[in-house]
């Protein structure tokens, strides 16, 4: 047992997300959302890298030291797996560590809609999940693929950086692979699915051009396919990746993206008042014709009112799932402010002034 281990399991006793262990400073735990410094000395460069090294591969220590900054995942049996980072700051070396549940959670269990075990249940196309850093984005991912591990009889494909939520093969066969120690690239990985006759394919994060235009390749050829990306509307998600394009480009890449889109799921965190954790705000956009149409003419503006209208087919904005939660109590009404898009329908809530008063 590696005495960093220690600190995991006090981390999983407290219920924390996160665990941040920077030179100079005492252990923080991020709980419901927020920072939560631990009693503890202070940790001192040497010391913690010591402790940091305990636990890092010999490629990634090697890596670290001429980059600066690695990611990798870690794994205590029978507690977790976390998701690490380690980086180069002013007072010396620091490492940030996400709790990945050994558990996958169902749709049910995290109160999603149902409406995402149909996406689980597509023939093709692409699904993005998205919102920032943090937002549970790889929690609802895991949700959609554990369901169609158990409805479907297919081979998933998953390919992670680093894997983050283990999936244990059920009606499906599942691959996971993860960058740097299975393959080079998301881009080298999605070609060589090709040939790897997957039927769904997962994709951890469309973060570059090339990444994204093979994603939309594999999912015009047939292939369901899943990713994240860090936007925070559904219409900003089509803009954002359309962006990413040269200009002489855009024009295919909006044709191809009309095609294969099949919904955006964008989460949004909140934390509950009634002590319970955190509940996730999701606005759900719907690839029907009418949203295609607009993607295909550049009219991405519309696509909000189209979600406004679209209920019937599962849409929803994240203003009404804001309002929803904020009527069953589960959230506050400056939280629901801050983080809404139409400030002028939730300024009536208000119990104090906003923390940023530009909007009041």
């Amino acid at each position: 047992m590696a005495q960093i281990d220690a600190f995991f399991k006090m981390m999983n006793e407290m219920g924390a997300s996160d665990l941040h262990l920077s030179s100079g400073n005492q252990p923080i735990v991020r709980l419901h959302g927020d920072l939560e410094r631990v009693k503890y000395k202070l940790l001192e460069h040497d010391e913690l890298k010591k402790l940091l090294y305990e636990i890092t591969p010999e490629a990634k220590i090697k890596e670290f030291e001429e980059k600066g900054d690695i990611d990798f995942a870690y794994e205590v049996p029978g507690l977790a797996r976390y998701r690490v980072n380690f980086f180069n700051q002013a007072r010396g070396c620091a490492a940030v560590f996400r709790e990945i549940p050994s558990e996958i959670l169902t749709v049910e269990q995290l109160s999603l809609p149902p409406l995402l075990k149909n996406l689980a249940m597509l023939p093709k196309g692409l699904v993005l999940v998205t919102g920032p850093t943090g937002s549970g984005k790889s929690t609802t991912l895991a949700a959609i693929i554990d369901y169609a591990n158990k409805m479907r009889k297919q081979h998933v494909l998953t390919i992670e950086d680093p894997i983050e939520f283990v999936h244990k093969p059920q009606q499906c066969l599942i691959n996971q692979r993860e960058l740097g120690r299975d393959t080079k690239s998301f881009g080298a990985a999605i070609r060589g699915a090709l040939r790897e006759d997957p039927d769904i394919i997962l994709v951890g994060e469309m973060r570059d051009l090339e990444t994204i235009q093979l994603a939309i390749e594999a999912a015009e050829t047939g292939h369901l396919v899943f990713s994240t990306l860090h936007t925070i509307s559904a219409a900003k998600t089509v803009d954002r990746i359309i962006e990413v394009f040269p200009g002489d480009l855009q024009e295919q890449i909006r044709a191809g993206l009309s095609e294969s889109l099949r919904a955006v799921v964008s989460q949004t965190l909140f934390k509950r008042i009634d002590k319970k954790g955190r509940c996730a705000a999701l606005e759900i956009l719907i690839g029907v014709p009418a949203v295609r149409n607009l993607i295909r003419e550049n009219k991405t503006f519309q696509i909000n009112s189209t979600m406004e209208t679209g209920k019937k087919f599962g849409m929803q904005t994240l203003d009404d799932e804001i309002a929803r939660l904020l009527s069953l109590g589960w959230i506050s009404p400056n939280e629901a402010y801050e983080k809404c898009l139409d400030k002028a329908r939730f300024k009536q809530y208000l119990t104090k002034a906003p923390d940023d008063f530009t909007d009041a």
